[in-house]
């Protein structure tokens, strides 16, 4: 390209302000514009942009077309989405159509497979990829207590979750010696009564789909995955909470990469995403796969594979080899000012 190839990422976490950074200091020396948009005018990942832009308040479908014509006002390559996701794969043909190289998986069914972890836990099962948890699937409150009395009679612990959210979201653990005053009094958590659960689900004849599953005790895995566009995996880097703190370790575990491949071939996701796993005694139970670039990518990518930047590389056409990560890496990480702008004093 005679131009500097532009990337737009739209309303991303603070941590794109690092996937940014990957992409412009290539090792490569591949000359980026980064354009980044956000409904927070001073977001921070705006301050890896070249240009920046406020979002307007979209439903879907407007949101799209939003999309489409920032894609062609500003002669966009590639497109890192992250917000509505799902609207704008359901239009790739039209960003395809006017040059836009999406990074993401553009497979709308493979899409709504994994993004709802109903669907997604019901096709692992269905194909014997990986162990689940113990899970039930409610919609209202006698469906939740049917589903949590069923899970303490097999001796598990017992939380829940939305089907359909990001991160931490509608994330909650019941405690059976719930102390109301201690947990108002200590640090804001995930914590909440059976009581005071079934005093909230019982407040709606029913509510948004609730997966209601065991409390799995062990270690806790991200598995940062980088594919091909056709989904040939490349590169799996398993990072696992350390215990206590804000400490990642890198690990070579043999048996969760062999997962990841078996994931791969089996999906065939493109691009950056995302395997999370955590141990039940001996054996690794899925939790959810993340389409997209992890929250702790930047982390991962002190293993050697420079993860954002080698996914648009691979949307641009260029070859990419299969990556060797450097294992035994134990980080964290701090907060760092950054300055986005003086303000005139009176």
């Amino acid at each position: 390209m005679s131009h500097k190839v532009r990337v737009w990422f739209n309303r991303w976490f603070a941590v794109g302000y690092h996937y940014m950074n990957n992409i412009r200091h290539n090792p490569d020396g591949l000359e980026f514009e980064i354009y980044g948009t956000h409904r927070d005018a001073e977001h921070v990942s705006f301050q890896a942009c070249d240009y920046t832009e406020i979002e307007p308040a979209l439903p879907g479908d407007e949101y799209v077309e939003y999309c489409l014509d920032f894609c062609k006002r500003h002669k966009i390559d590639v497109f890192v989405p992250r917000w509505r996701m799902i609207n704008i794969v359901r239009a790739i043909h039209s960003f395809e159509a006017i040059g836009v190289k999406v990074v993401a998986c553009t497979n709308l069914e493979l899409l709504d497979v994994i993004e709802d972890k109903g669907n997604f836990y019901r096709s692992v099962e269905q194909n014997g990829l990986m162990v689940v948890p113990e899970y039930h699937l409610v919609h209202n409150v006698e469906q939740f207590k049917q589903a949590y009395h069923d899970l303490m009679s097999k001796g598990l612990g017992v939380c829940f979750k939305p089907t359909r959210s990001e991160g931490g979201l509608g994330f909650r653990v019941i405690q059976s010696n719930y102390n109301a005053l201690q947990e108002l009094l200590d640090v804001p958590n995930v914590n909440i009564s059976y009581e005071q659960t079934v005093q909230i689900l019982s407040s709606v004849e029913s509510f948004p789909e609730l997966m209601v599953m065991e409390v799995l005790e062990g270690h806790e895995y991200s598995i940062d995955c980088l594919a091909s566009p056709t989904g040939e995996l490349l590169a799996a880097v398993p990072r696992r909470k350390a215990d206590g703190g804000r400490a990642r370790l890198l690990e070579n575990v043999p048996e969760l990469i062999k997962l990841a491949e078996e994931v791969a071939q089996f999906y065939k996701i493109p691009y950056n995403y995302n395997l999370q796993l955590k141990y039940q005694g001996d054996t690794p139970k899925v939790l959810e796969i993340n389409p997209r670039m992890s929250g702790g990518l930047h982390i991962s990518c002190l293993s050697g594979v420079d993860f954002p930047y080698l996914a648009v590389k691979l949307a641009l056409g260029y070859p990419v080899e299969k990556q060797n990560p450097e294992f035994g890496i134990l980080a964290s990480y701090v907060e760092q000012p950054v300055l986005i702008r003086k303000l005139e004093q009176s």
